[in-house]
């Protein structure tokens, strides 16, 4: 099947108050188990790389993209690569020749004017490219070892107004907001903002993403898209099923050393994570996309 765009799968999405799941890829098994466990649950997914993963496999974007593209082609499911949490414009420079429909550039951790004028410079580049272009306001905390910000912290949450004027002065496609999640928490009782997501719903023009989803309750989470989210991204959720079933694995046979042993059952693990997480998504059913 045909490669998807990331913008194409989230405007079908959006128009049936539906959203698209985002899975974060850092190995081979990841992207295997991606697509696996959206073809189990019929829908479309997006494939994501971060700049962190990036980093793993030594500043080296292509044979990483190349797997997950590769991954996307052999799917019977829409599939989108999209290039995650972005810093550096050139990593983000990067995108189109690896084969993303979209990025995700992250400059929230600069002072309001500095994000702004950082973004549009972004967007402007990733517009020329033809690619749909994600940014953050507001910060959802937790990335990079930090220590995530208390709910009600100045900085934690997305005004909307703020938003409205973001949107507008960058001309971003979709924006991530912070309505209560958290990057890389290992429990689930986060407590969205519903109050809040309905105001930046009814303010913001561009369909909103909701970051560190693996934190949310499957509750949490089909309300939070009833309430307006259009993708949801999940990545620790997935480094959990995998490192699970290793250790279970290794802990029954200490003497194996063959990591296809183990891997498989972690691959496995990860795939009936991403359907399992989809079930709980009104998401919109698979279509063929261009």
């Amino acid at each position: 099947m045909p490669i998807a765009a990331t913008g194409e799968l989230i405007a079908d999405a959006a128009a049936r108050r539906g959203a698209v799941a985002a899975f974060n890829v850092i190995t081979l098994e990841h992207a295997e188990a991606i697509v696996e466990g959206a073809e189990a649950a019929g829908s479309p997914v997006i494939l994501q790389i971060s700049e962190n993963a990036v980093k793993y496999h030594g500043g080296r974007l292509r044979p990483l993209a190349r797997a997950a593209h590769e991954s996307a082609r052999a799917a019977t499911v829409p599939v989108a690569l999209h290039l995650d949490h972005v810093h550096s414009p050139e990593l983000l420079h990067q995108a189109a020749e690896c084969g993303f429909s979209s990025a995700m550039f992250d400059a929230a951790r600069l002072p309001y004017a500095e994000n702004l004028a950082a973004t549009r410079a972004a967007v402007v580049w990733a517009h020329g490219e033809g690619l749909w272009l994600e940014a953050e306001l507001g910060q959802v905390g937790g990335k990079n070892g930090e220590a995530a910000l208390d709910a009600h912290a100045p900085g934690a949450r997305t005004d909307p107004e703020e938003a409205l004027a973001f949107v507008a002065a960058t001309g971003v496609d979709a924006l991530a907001v912070a309505v209560g999640t958290s990057h890389a928490m290992t429990s689930r009782d986060a407590r969205i903002d519903h109050g809040l997501l309905a105001r930046l719903r009814d303010a913001v023009p561009v369909p909103l993403v909701l970051h560190g989803s693996s934190g949310a309750s499957d509750d949490e989470l089909a309300r939070a898209v009833a309430g307006g989210i259009a993708k949801v991204n999940i990545g620790t959720a997935l480094n959990i099923a995998l490192t699970g079933a290793i250790r279970e694995r290794l802990a029954q046979d200490e003497r194996g050393v063959d990591p296809r042993a183990y891997l498989a059952l972690g691959r496995d693990a990860m795939a009936r994570t991403v359907s399992r997480l989809i079930s709980v998504l009104p998401a919109p059913a698979a279509k063929a996309t261009a």
